[in-house]
């Protein structure tokens, strides 16, 4: 087997970036790679000082502007001494997934044997969460703030040794939340009970318009039966009728007040000194026909008009029940009448 060349965590850096691109470097720049080189020395430095919320951060920045195993490394070693071993394991994993060509330089082939040799060290220090949610089939439940799909509640979910905190929470039920301890290695049983929210469920058709409600209970467990849909008075649409036909009336006897009003003035130039010639008698017969259309339309339009009024304001909201049939309306207008037909 070749014997790999020894280097240090530095030159390896600078050999990672310098050298041949990696696979995934397509579309980037000198300058991307430059701060990823800056950002990989700080990274390292701050390893070897045991500062690794700063490693982390540099190292997470480098590989996402030039991704390299030796930037990867750097971030698992990271993630590994701030006790993030999920995220270490899994970037190690990575690592040796991705694996390099038999042509890339020994840097990148260094990163990933170590990587092979360092994923043993974490695993054993990955413990779990098992989340238990009862209540309801379907809840939306997170870990640490982040979402945990359904399909993975019941079993044991990997999580970094620490206080983790579940929340779970479902339409119409009371949110709940637990905390668990975690130990290297060690398990957890986070367990939530979703509680019915009363006032959820009251509630509820307001915020989702036109949603369909089932009826509460009754007494015996059976669904209470809804009130029956108020109906509407027979008299108030009789007033209705009345309000209408009396507005109409009123029109008319002010159209035909109007023509009668004109016929008068014809009349008034026809006939000086009040004396008519003979042949306007026509035009005398259709100025008295015309007020005394004008004189009943008026007042019969007021009195239905009034009445009908009169029934809107205080006949029954809605108690009585027309039975049998439906209300017909005809209106009967003829020469010197108006009115109205119906039946129940």
């Amino acid at each position: 087997m070749r014997r790999l060349r020894s280097y240090s965590a530095a030159a390896l850096l600078l050999l990672s970036v310098s050298s041949v691109a990696p696979r995934s470097a397509h579309g980037q720049t000198d300058a991307d790679k430059a701060t990823a080189r800056t950002l990989g020395q700080e990274g390292q430095q701050a390893l070897d000082k045991k500062d690794f919320k700063t490693a982390e951060d540099r190292f997470k920045r480098a590989d996402a502007l030039y991704h390299a195993p030796t930037l990867a490394l750097g971030l698992a070693r990271a993630y590994a001494g701030n006790g993030k071993y999920v995220e270490a394991q899994e970037t190690y994993n990575r690592i040796v997934r991705e694996g390099v060509p038999a042509n890339a330089p020994p840097a990148f082939a260094k990163a990933v044997e170590d990587a092979k040799a360092e994923v043993g060290t974490v695993s054993p220090k990955i413990g779990s969460v098992v989340i238990v949610v009862h209540g309801t089939d379907n809840p939306k439940v997170t870990l640490d703030d982040q979402p945990v799909p359904v399909a993975a509640l019941g079993v044991k979910r990997p999580a970094n040794p620490g206080m983790h905190l579940v929340r779970a929470s479902a339409e119409g039920f009371k949110s709940a939340e637990a905390t668990v301890s975690v130990s290297e290695g060690g398990s957890a049983t986070a367990t939530l009970t979703l509680e019915k929210d009363p006032t959820a469920v009251a509630q509820s058709p307001a915020a989702t318009p036109g949603a369909v409600v089932a009826p509460a209970a009754g007494p015996g467990g059976d669904a209470a039966p809804s009130p029956p849909p108020a109906k509407s008075s027979p008299l108030k649409l009789v007033g209705w009728i009345g309000v209408g036909l009396g507005g109409a009336s009123l029109i008319a006897g002010g159209v035909t007040g109007a023509m009668a009003a004109s016929k008068a003035s014809e009349l008034k130039n026809a006939c000086p000194e009040n004396r008519c010639p003979p042949d306007q008698q026509g035009n005398i017969d259709s100025y008295n026909t015309l007020g005394t259309v004008s004189t009943i339309t008026l007042i019969g339009g007021g009195v239905l008009a009034a009445g009908g009024v009169a029934l809107l304001l205080f006949s029954p909201s809605a108690t009585t029940e027309v039975k049998a049939g439906s209300l017909t309306f005809q209106p009967m207008v003829g020469p010197g009448s108006l009115g109205a037909t119906g039946t129940f």
